[in-house]
């Protein structure tokens, strides 16, 4: 933690830092195949923080990304490749993966796109088939 209720983070290498303020908006499991694919992963542990809450305090030289649809736009650090966040401008929201953050204590709410999933959880939480209606999903809720 680095005080004043924010939290550091960095890539793999270090060449990158970031810093986010407060509180995340939401923190949960992502299923989708952009997720996995993107985190080499069978699920994306998310913690989802208003943009401006999120800042670049080193190495912003080395921060690069790539936007492959129009909802996210995929940040990495260009010297070891480590992938730090995921921006999604049309919900407001920047995605700064859990494991980046390590001091942040992670409390998953929720899984979005379980539809998808290839790692089932039995966890308790509420499983979306898609995304919650505030988010342009259906809201429409699996079972465990």
């Amino acid at each position: 933690m680095a005080g004043n209720g924010s939290y550091n983070g960095k890539c793999f290498c270090g060449a990158v830092e970031i810093e986010v303020s407060g509180d995340p908006a939401a923190m949960g499991f992502c299923h989708c195949s952009s997720c996995r694919t993107w985190s080499a992963g069978p699920v994306n542990a998310f913690t989802l923080w208003p943009p401006e809450k999120v800042r670049i305090v080193k190495g912003a030289d080395n921060f690069v990304g790539y936007q492959k649809t129009a909802t996210s736009v995929r940040k990495w650090c260009k010297v070891c490749g480590g992938h730090l966040m995921t921006e999604h401008p049309l919900w407001g929201v920047t995605d700064v993966f859990a494991a980046v953050i390590p001091a942040l204590p992670f409390k998953p709410a929720l899984h979005v796109n379980y539809q998808e999933t290839v790692l089932p959880m039995k966890d308790g939480l509420p499983k979306y088939r898609d995304f919650p209606p505030a988010f342009g999903g259906t809201g429409e809720l699996i079972g465990e």
